[in-house]
């Protein structure tokens, strides 16, 4: 088992974990942040990787326990480093594509001389001369057609006028078999052109109905290939039941894998200790390098594995592990009392604590909702005006009646409602005031996760207003202007942001105790009396 690593540091004296991590919420165990130290080291060590790595990558530890008792850890990257699926250091893919005369690299081969062949046909010097003359002729063909329609008009008109002046029947006769002639000629002229233009339509569909056959045969041939592909990953769980991608995947809502499934370092690292009889202990995946354009990844830090791609798998993979539970399913506030800050007939504004859903989710936990439902009964309506992220503390407002519900969703529509937010960012922010637009949309392979996307993210807008900056924090103040999915995180983590992320904020920069982000101001008007009502709770930290 040269890919188990042994610890350079004093890894003895750590006790081990009761259970395993659970991957999606976690903080690293010290023997993952040790490992992690020293396979950031060995990545710094060699030269011909470190341009590619200031681009950034994912990596992953596993610390195992062999059956002798040793403790050691194995180390992975996500997809293909330095071209290469191999490498000595770490542990294998679950399937390895780039095998030497695999059936991948063959039918990659059929699909690349496919995609050679269409471009050879794209390209063409004769289907290029095709095109070029169908459309110079056609433009020629109208041009001819509509002159002679213009002489036959005169012509018509002239004969018009003759007929005015009462000629002689041998002169009729003329002007009628000009006429005739005429129209003959134009249809033999069409004709001439429908000929012409026929014969190159015909060339030019050649050309096309080959390159469609083509089109087609590469896409069923791909599909087949990553179908195929995915029955390779047979993945395992800790009692060694086997499934593959396509079953796996058959259980989630997509119905199929997505593209890289398995090629993630959870599943490698995770695959490799039960091939090898090696118990997982726990687990810690870190960003190395540079932060992609859209997504937030910061160097050094460490993520929750992905949900797209590796929940489905992850969730076969630990059967037979005893896994911590997920710290989101602990109902830590079950007995804590929803503070109301303002209450009339129609609506209340109440104080929601950072831990706490605004309404039912999946997970089994308490709610706003579900606290306000069971205090008033007898409210018509869906009764939450707008949402809180669960881990964002502060002022939420509930409306009583579905009349009232549907006016105060109106003037957060209208963007008339005022929202002032307090946050603890990890950095130093260097603006004392400003405006970010970055647009966003949801990650669809890690949901909830959000990216900036300039082409296709609706527009997110955000002022801000930097309050104090001291020992590598910054208290800041947000003044959202629109209501996007993580908006405010995200303006906070980004690099075209602040670039400095929410203290506590998992999915874009540390886990910490909690997400030191809070909703401590709201102003709207009352939509019975008109009023302005004004609620302001400051944050606890």
């Amino acid at each position: 088992m040269d890919k188990l690593h042994s610890f350079a540091g004093a890894a003895a004296r750590i006790p081990l974990p009761d259970k395993f991590t659970y991957p999606f919420h976690y903080t690293p165990h010290p023997l993952c942040v040790m490992a992690a130290g020293e396979v950031q080291r060995y990545l710094m060590s060699v030269d011909v990787w470190q341009e590619e790595l200031r681009k950034g990558k994912m990596f992953g530890v596993l610390v195992v326990r062999t059956s002798r008792g040793e403790v050691g850890f194995l180390a992975a990257f996500s997809g293909i480093l330095a071209g290469k699926n191999q490498h000595a250091y770490f542990v294998p893919p679950v399937y390895d594509v780039q095998e030497p005369g695999g059936f991948f690299e063959v039918e990659e081969e059929q699909i690349s001389a496919i995609n050679e062949r269409i471009r050879q046909l794209e390209e063409d010097a004769l289907y290029a001369e095709y095109r070029q003359r169908l459309s110079a002729e056609t433009l020629l063909a109208r041009l001819e057609q509509d002159e002679m329609k213009n002489q036959m008009k005169e012509a018509k008109e002239q004969r018009e006028r003759l007929r005015q002046e009462h000629p002689d029947d041998a002169t009729l006769e003329i002007l009628t078999r000009e006429s005739q002639f005429q129209k003959a000629e134009l249809k033999r002229l069409k004709q001439h052109w429908n000929t012409r233009l026929l014969s190159l339509q015909a060339e030019i569909e050649a050309f096309e109905t080959e390159i469609e056959r083509l089109r087609t045969e590469r896409k069923t041939r791909s599909a087949a290939l990553q179908q195929r592909l995915f029955k390779q990953f047979q993945m395992l769980d800790a009692c060694g039941r086997k499934r593959d991608l396509c079953d796996i995947f058959q259980d989630t809502a997509q119905k199929v894998p997505p593209a890289g499934a398995g090629e993630c370092a959870a599943p490698k690292l995770l695959q490799y200790a039960y091939r090898n009889s090696l118990q997982p202990v726990a687990m810690a995946e870190f960003w190395w390098g540079d932060s992609p354009k859209n997504e937030i990844r910061r160097h050094g830090y460490y993520y929750p594995a992905c949900k797209g791609k590796c929940e489905p798998i992850l969730r076969h993979m630990l059967q037979g592990l005893q896994v911590e539970d997920n710290p989101l399913q602990n109902d830590s506030h079950r007995d804590t009392e929803l503070e109301i800050l303002y209450e009339d007939e129609w609506l209340l504004v109440v104080n929601k604590p950072a831990g706490m859903l605004s309404v039912p989710g999946k997970l089994d936990v308490d709610s706003v909702y579900q606290r306000v439902r069971r205090i008033y009964p007898e409210a018509t309506g869906p009764m939450i005006v707008h949402r809180l992220d669960m881990a964002t503390s502060g002022l939420l407002l509930i409306a009583k009646t579905k009349e009232v519900h549907q006016n105060l969703q109106a003037q957060f529509k209208n963007r008339t409602v005022r929202k002032r937010y307090v946050a603890l960012l990890d950095g130093l922010v260097k603006r004392r005031e400003g405006l970010i637009a970055l647009p966003l949309r949801p990650d669809p392979e890690d949901r909830p996760r959000q990216v900036v996307d300039e082409v296709s993210g609706k527009p997110a807008v955000t002022l801000f207003e930097t309050l104090i900056c001291e020992a590598h924090r910054s208290r800041v103040l947000f003044f959202p202007q629109t209501g996007r999915t993580h908006q405010l995180r995200v303006h906070a983590a980004h690099p075209l942001g602040l670039d400095a992320p929410i203290v506590g904020d998992e999915l874009y920069g540390k886990k910490a105790e909690r997400l030191y982000l809070h909703a401590e101001y709201l102003a709207f008007r009352h939509p019975v009396s008109g009023r302005m009502i004004e609620v302001e709770k400051l944050a606890e930290f």
